[in-house]
């Protein structure tokens, strides 16, 4: 039965969640009923609240329902109070002196998985760090560790002495600070904690940039790394996959489909607790996780298919896996280490989207840049064949890609950010997958070079990092711009979804969906052996 929610180290490096005991049901596993009971999971569905002084949030039970507040008061006591409704605002309260507010970035990256590779290195090296998110991942030096600005500046010129010259300083004064409002009936209240906690039926949030949501569980208001608030809610897993999987998949998924995108779902949520630990929550609700839109949008067909594989998750050798996946890999999975830095998952490997013998990519690696554009020129027997981003060509001019790659760099803190024009554009190395491993992009200020998903960060024509360039000439036969000519949407790892809709109609069973994309993986029900995740201590 249910322990506890706190993760905590087994045997070395071994992470487990203690959750709950489920008979083993392996053959027909999916066909009977699970006695699975349901963990909480922390989800930040308002990230970063009080960016812009406009953002209001406002919270109100359903119908016949009310809300519990509990926070803490300018003297530390706390309090609880009853309402049906409040509105949570941001104001800056002056300081009653500067404070010194300062952290060393000693990496910046467009994925958690590779910004988790560095700050593993980093602690390789003896240095503490942490992963965070202010925007792009980022990896600092860990605060709590180097919390004084003796220490910070000692490390950062030995890093500097050592050749780490990409590490720097981010230091401000403020005079100010974010603080947190809430209203009721007119009464204003300051706290920079607050949990809302509804009596029976669903919590309405209502936020100045999106629509109104309803959410399962509890709220949380609290403070985050980057000087604003993070609403989270406190969530049951079996919820949170409510609002998951039909934004996922899609509402009118096939059934076998639906099924698998729940089942790996589920696995990614908890193979990924550790994402925003610096922040003192668990996931997102975006595509730097997986969208969760709460109640709001829920589908029957997908609530069929949570309840038909309560439970179970994908593991490989005991351990859930590294559970990707993407709308549409244009014909070819990617390995893991096509996409991100960091120790190869060896079920995660570059397989041909297809039921048919359409390619064999052990007699031809797609590595090759002829090689690659044949197979680009390929439209017919593939799982997403006739999908609109299975195909695309994209076209910009060099002055648009010029914009875009010096905005990338300006936030990158990169040296060469104050380029004027790029002179020339070159795929230098490919995947067997045929993702781009290596770009060159030569500038009036130097030679820039781009690695993996960071060419999709830099330029916005490409959806994926499965393409080529052709350059575009006017009639003077002067480089004006490239079209970017590929395949896929995202990073192409694992599960292809609309793939899988291929699959499912096809009449495959969601287990031999997911040992399509996952080879050598089982389907099995969560109980306290498996392990989590392998962190490097």
């Amino acid at each position: 039965m249910l322990m506890t929610k706190t993760t905590q180290p087994i045997q070395g490096k071994h992470l487990f969640l203690t959750l709950f005991s489920l008979p083993l049901l392996w053959g027909g596993i999916l066909g009977l009923p699970s006695t699975a009971k349901d963990v909480n999971i922390d989800v930040g569905i308002i990230q970063r609240f009080g960016e812009t002084k406009a953002e209001k949030l406002s919270i109100s039970a359903t119908s016949g329902d009310s809300l519990t507040l509990k926070f803490q008061d300018s003297q530390g006591e706390i309090q609880t109070l009853t309402t049906t409704k409040l509105t949570l605002n941001i104001v800056q309260e002056s300081l009653p002196q500067s404070l010194l507010k300062e952290y060393i970035v000693l990496s910046d990256h467009a994925t958690f998985e590779t910004a988790e590779d560095s700050a593993n290195q980093w602690k390789d090296k003896g240095i503490k760090a942490e992963v965070t998110q202010p925007g792009r991942w980022q990896v600092w030096a860990k605060r709590d560790v180097y919390e004084t600005p003796l220490l910070r500046r000692l490390l950062l010129k030995n890093l500097q002495e050592k050749g780490y010259n990409d590490a720097y300083l981010e230091s401000a004064i403020l005079n100010s600070k974010s603080q947190a409002n809430f209203t009721i009936a007119g009464k204003q209240y300051q706290s920079d904690y607050l949990e809302i906690i509804p009596g029976k039926n669903p919590i309405q949030v209502s936020h100045s940039q999106q629509k109104t949501r309803r959410y399962g569980g509890s709220l949380k208001l609290q403070p985050n790394s980057y000087g604003t608030y993070t609403l989270v809610n406190d969530v049951p897993l079996e919820t949170y996959l409510r609002g998951v999987v039909p934004h996922e998949i899609g509402p009118n998924a096939p059934k076998n489909a639906a099924k698998a995108q729940t089942i790996i779902a589920r696995t990614y949520a908890l193979r990924n607790l550790r994402r925003f630990k610096a922040d003192n929550y668990e996931l997102c609700a975006s595509t730097h996780c997986q969208v969760y839109y709460g109640l709001s949008g829920t589908s029957p067909k997908a609530d069929r298919a949570i309840a038909a594989t309560k439970g179970l998750v994908l593991t490989h050798n005991n351990e859930l896996v590294d559970a990707l996946y993407s709308s549409t890999t244009g014909g070819v999975t990617a390995s893991f280490s096509d996409a991100w830095n960091g120790e190869e998952r060896p079920y995660l490997t570059a397989v041909i989207d297809s039921p048919k013998n359409v390619w064999d990519l052990s007699q031809t690696s797609l590595a090759d840049e002829e090689t690659f554009r044949n197979f680009i020129r390929l439209r017919q027997g593939f799982n997403e064949s006739g999908r609109r981003v299975f195909r695309w060509n994209k076209q910009a001019t060099l002055v648009t890609l010029t914009r875009d790659l010096k905005k990338y760099l300006e936030r990158r803190k990169h040296p060469l950010a104050d380029i004027k024009t790029i002179r020339s554009m070159k795929v230098t190395e490919r995947s067997d997958s045929g993702r781009i491993l290596t770009m060159i992009v030569q500038t009036d200020q130097g030679t820039i070079t781009l690695q993996k998903n960071e060419v999709r960060s830099a330029f916005d024509p490409p959806i994926s990092t499965l393409f080529y360039l052709d350059p575009i000439y006017n009639s003077q036969k002067v480089l004006t711009g490239y079209a970017f000519v590929g395949g896929g949407f995202g990073h192409g790892v694992g599960l292809s979804q609309f793939g899988s809709y291929n699959l499912a109609n096809l009449g495959w069973s969601p287990e031999k969906i997911l040992a399509f994309y996952y080879p050598g993986t089982k389907i099995i029900p969560l109980d306290n052996s498996i392990v989590f995740w392998r962190e490097e201590e």
